[in-house]
């Protein structure tokens, strides 16, 4: 039986940029998953208050996903929910969704998983899915730079590609070799200021940002 992956690629995207896709494509090369599906968050509860509203995140995430080469779709379902918003709870929903047997890859880069251990319910994460690190400048992979009970499971869980497709959750893989460096803080700052960060935005996005005004004061 071949077992379906999907790669699940969350975060605010105010604005997505560069850095995004590069990660998704680099994983896509890695993990080869059946499909890219894509989860703007609604209320990120240890971040500030977005400042594109859902409608124009989801139009620049259509713009810098367009031409990807896999199947790619948008999870609305943080974007419906109130109150915080909890990567658990959407895991559950998908897991749901998709049954027991489905692989779900969870993409981060490592300045997340040097934060895995504050996320709500985060032991339950790998009930539900793998999570999948990425390296990033500036933050590390080696268990020196995580904290020790995350540095604990990545040595209980640590696999290959294979055993991430062949197993539906559980399991950790690192790709320490990414080596771009954006953040939305960056570019919202370089828009903010009149500048056009060509290098760090997808055109079409860096377009759309410009016809809607958007991140300017």
């Amino acid at each position: 039986m071949t077992r379906r992956c999907i790669a699940l690629l969350g975060g605010s995207f105010d604005p997505v940029h560069n850095a995004h896709v590069a990660l998704a494509n680099y994983f896509a090369k890695l993990l080869f998953p059946d499909e890219l599906r894509i989860i703007p968050a609604g209320n990120p509860w240890q971040k500030q208050p977005l400042h594109a509203s859902a409608e124009h995140r989801v139009a620049m995430l259509r713009l810098a996903f367009g031409g990807f080469s896999m199947p790619v779709s948008i999870d609305s379902q943080e974007l419906l929910r109130h109150g915080p918003s909890y990567t658990v709870d959407t895991l559950r929903a998908i897991r749901t969704e998709v049954g027991p047997e489905t692989s779900l890859m969870m993409l981060v880069g490592a300045d997340q998983l040097q934060r895995l251990h504050t996320w709500h319910g985060w032991r339950e994460l790998f009930d539900l899915a793998h999570v999948c690190a990425a390296s990033r400048p500036g933050f590390g992979l080696d268990a020196m730079d995580l904290a020790p009970e995350v540095a604990h499971e990545v040595a209980r869980r640590s696999a290959t590609p294979d055993q991430i497709r062949a197993t539906p959750h559980g399991l950790m893989f690192f790709a320490a070799n990414l080596a771009i460096d954006v953040s939305s803080t960056q570019i919202r700052t370089a828009l903010h200021s009149g500048d056009q960060p060509v290098s760090l935005i997808p055109p079409g996005v860096l377009d759309y940002i410009k016809q809607h005004h958007l991140y300017r004061n």
